[in-house]
């Protein structure tokens, strides 16, 4: 039976008085999983201005941060218990394999007990600014923060941005991607059995450029934090500059992944496929492009071309798979596009490049594992983020122009570089404009590390103790240890 999603707004789940449905669909085989509300910008008003109300009550901002901890802990022991569900709804409505999403929902379980630990650890700071003047730094709460979630890790980004909001004592309104709300939806059905106050989390879903813009504009949403592509990020941007919101915005990529002709090859390999086709290439900081010295080029291909054939794609559900679907079949058709283009530009197809139909597979949004080589870096599909399974590799002949083809791009999100020469190795890393960089390994990090890009890749960053800045205004109190007149006038 599809389920009729609701949307949620002062603790209670309601219909949207806008009659029109979006048919949320499971790309592994386009079967309507459930119908979901479109939000009407009244509605998403009436929201902020319930979260707004709920700032300014104290309710939850004047809660002292060991309180606030303790209800973040309550969502993150729900969210364990539930967290087979999280990973079915996941798996249903986004298409990534199962192990993907089990490590997202773990990584969100974990991001809950992480900012529950800042807040029980959190300090400020003082000054003494002379013999009779005190200086106190303290962090306050902003206010209303708007959630713009992306459709790529519909569950991570969710609580990515739920997590630090809460914790730094903000109010939320939450707009998950239009065609992947489910597990949003799961995550408030648990924090609705929570001590939060209602009314301080609420939950939207409609379309952006109704719920989205609207947030945006609003005077009364204080900060807005938007995961997604670069052109939407610079349309939220110049929505903000009415009330001169603070904004956080983690956009596009197209990353560079330079392989040196004395790295280990086989462990090379293994993280070039790793690091585009997790995900199924739908990941901001896929290494989109693999630069590789010309000393190996030609070698380096063979293998990973023999590699990628190997890969297991197929549904999300089954557990043999190792790449699952695309998320939509829109986006199929413009990632099917993009190889179209790379064709009649000349560069060449070394594996790849189809649609997937067969083996079960006919009714879903597959494609198969694809790379170009021999390609110039004037090209579209060098240059513009492609985001799903299509991988291009570039030759370089030594240091210099490895960096010059690695920041050739408007882009600026990640990078990883190959190398047994660690001082090399570091050398490279820190002349690549990007925010997240590896060596030696790709995709790996933590949630204590601030998550971000360079460029048109965004502004601010999530995660870590800089994730928490985001929703944080800073403070400072003078205090007089010895009030007397100043005397400035005679």
């Amino acid at each position: 039976m599809t389920q009729a999603l609701k949307i949620y707004i002062d603790g209670k789940w309601i219909d949207s008085s806008n009659p029109e449905k979006q048919d949320i669909i499971n790309p592994a085989n386009q079967e309507i999983i459930a119908k979901a509300p479109k939000a009407t910008k009244e509605e998403t008003e009436a929201t902020i201005t319930v979260a707004k109300n709920a700032f300014e009550s104290g309710v939850w901002s004047d809660r002292t941060p060991q309180e606030r901890a303790e209800v973040l802990l309550e969502i993150a022991d729900k969210m364990e218990e539930s967290l087979d569900e999280l990973v079915t709804l996941e798996v249903e409505n986004n298409g990534k394999t199962r192990k993907e999403a089990e490590y997202d929902a773990l990584d969100a379980v974990s991001s809950f007990r992480y900012y529950a630990s800042l807040l029980n650890t959190s300090t400020g700071q003082t000054y003494e600014a002379s013999d009779d003047i005190q200086t106190v730094i303290i962090k306050e709460p902003m206010g209303v923060a708007g959630l713009i979630v992306p459709w790529n890790f519909p569950l991570l980004m969710s609580v990515w941005k739920i997590a630090p909001a809460l914790a730094a004592g903000n109010s939320i309104v939450l707009k998950p991607a239009e065609i992947t709300p489910m597990t949003a939806v799961k995550v408030f059905e648990l924090i609705d059995q929570t001590s939060l106050p209602k009314g301080v989390a609420n939950l939207l879903m409609g379309a952006g450029s109704v719920v989205g813009q609207t947030i945006s504009e609003s005077n009364d949403v204080n900060v807005v934090s938007f995961t997604g592509s670069t052109e939407v990020g610079r349309n939220i941007m110049q929505a903000a500059t009415g009330n001169l919101k603070k904004i956080s915005l983690e956009l596009g990529g197209k990353s560079p992944n330079i392989i040196f002709a004395d790295a280990d090859l086989d462990t090379a390999i293994d993280y070039a496929m790793y690091g585009i086709y997790m995900g199924s290439g739908q990941v901001c900081s896929s290494g989109s492009r693999v630069l590789v010295q010309e000393d190996i080029y030609d070698t380096f291909i063979e293998k990973f071309v023999e590699g990628i054939k190997k890969i297991r794609v197929g549904p999300g559900n089954d557990e043999n798979s190792e790449m699952g679907a695309i998320v939509s079949k829109k986006h199929m058709e413009s990632i099917l596009e993009y190889i179209r283009i790379g064709k009649e530009e000349g560069a060449h197809l070394a594996c790849g490049g189809n649609r997937i139909e067969r083996d079960g597979m006919e009714k879903g949004f597959f494609i198969e594992p694809t790379v170009f080589v021999d390609v110039d870096s004037d090209m579209r599909i060098v240059q513009e983020e492609i985001f799903g399974p299509v991988v291009v590799i570039q030759k370089f002949n030594d240091e210099a122009e490895a960096i010059k083809l690695a920041n050739d791009t408007v882009f600026g999100l990640a990078g990883a570089v190959f190398s047994r020469d660690q001082n090399k190795a570091m050398r490279i890393i820190k002349k690549v404009r990007a925010g997240i960089t590896w060596i030696n390994t790709y995709h790996l990090t933590n949630i204590q590390a601030p998550w971000g890009g360079y460029k048109q890749s965004g502004i601010g960053r999530s995660l870590g103790t800089y994730g928490l800045d985001e929703y944080q205004e800073t403070k400072q109190i003078n205090i007089s240890t010895q009030p007397q007149p100043i005397g400035w006038f005679r």
